[in-house]
């Protein structure tokens, strides 16, 4: 006899950090399980500590963390998981980030700059993950930093299920607001079935750091414009491509995104424009004084929990979004 063979069924276990608990919840709601019992604390100098109360061993685990502000701090405590788990024997585990911090510095724009989306990559492979798991990446090229399987899951169907019973498709026009979307926003149009138009931006000379708008190129003259991009940070980009459509004879501008970073001055930017709605979903926290009366927000938890099933089940991931992965 060369080998002993026994009988096991696979566990699915299903981790979450102190980043953004709700979304945890919600997502163990979705996949009819409990968040396994997890001590995390911090040491007095802020070091983090992390311990599992249950056995791990040869599970199928799923760890879930936000990348929020403090954005360091939650990425580090979601490293030191990972590698608790990779040291209690956990057979395979899969990093979900719904928002990939760091992922806007993918390439070198100039001399002696960080690609500090492989460094994130790199980080999370030598801590012990299997797996990656993440929603609209800032570039697709993201995906090929990791060495093994990354799971780019869109939340183009959630969006647009939304507002495919709001708009008037036949008098609707998709707009990218830079040309690094467009193919984003071609997606978005053979979807919805509406012509596609972009903006093209282009730089003062005269002010450093200035981006001056814009070239609308496409049809928005008399139409309503759904605005798309992958995140909302201090919303400048977004509230000026929405001028601009509205100098080019828009009647309408709706804004959808998938990641509501919101940094300063974003909400009071939003507050005080000219967009009529602006849909983003819950891939982060979004305190009270974020919140403003023309924001939407969507669950993204059922869009991560379906995901989480096909891995766990060896099925597909790709066949959720037909094709597009």
């Amino acid at each position: 006899m060369s080998s002993i063979k026994q009988t096991g069924e696979k566990k699915l276990m299903f981790f979450s950090g102190r980043g953004y608990p709700e979304l945890a919840e919600e997502v163990a709601s979705h996949l009819g399980i409990g968040i396994a019992p997890t001590t995390l604390r911090d040491f007095a100098n802020g070091e983090i500590y992390a311990r599992y109360q249950e056995s791990v061993r040869g599970c199928d685990a799923f760890v879930i963390q936000s990348h929020t502000g403090p954005i360091n701090q939650w990425i580090m405590e979601q490293l030191i998981m990972v590698d608790a788990l990779k040291r209690a024997s956990a057979k395979r585990i899969t990093v979900i980030m719904p928002f990939f911090g760091y992922a806007r510095q993918d390439k070198k724009g100039r001399g002696r700059e960080p690609i500090t989306a492989r460094l994130m990559a790199d980080l999370f492979k030598t801590a012990g993950a299997d797996r990656l798991m993440s929603i609209d990446l800032h570039t697709s090229q993201i995906q090929g930093f990791f060495d093994g399987p990354v799971d780019h899951l869109f939340a183009m169907p959630v969006l647009v299920n939304y507002l495919k019973d709001k708009l008037d498709l036949a008098n609707t026009t998709v707009v990218s607001p830079d040309t690094g979307r467009v193919r984003l926003s071609e997606r978005w149009a053979d979807t919805l079935g509406t012509p596609l138009a972009f903006i093209h931006k282009r730089r003062d000379l005269d002010v450093a750091n200035q981006v001056k708008v814009n070239e609308v190129v496409g049809r928005v003259r008399g139409r309503t414009c759904v605005l798309i991009d992958d995140m909302i940070d201090t919303a400048g980009t977004i509230c000026k491509a929405a001028d601009a459509l509205y100098e080019q004879g828009a009647t309408d501008v709706v804004v959808a995104a998938t990641h509501a970073v919101f940094s300063d001055p974003a909400v009071d930017r939003l507050k005080n424009s000219r967009i009529s709605e602006v849909i983003v979903t819950n891939t982060l926290p979004l305190a009270e004084d974020k919140r403003f009366d023309n924001l939407t927000v969507l669950s993204i938890a059922p869009l991560i929990a379906r995901a989480i099933t096909e891995v766990f089940s060896d099925g597909s991931v790709t066949s959720m979004f037909e094709g597009d992965s």
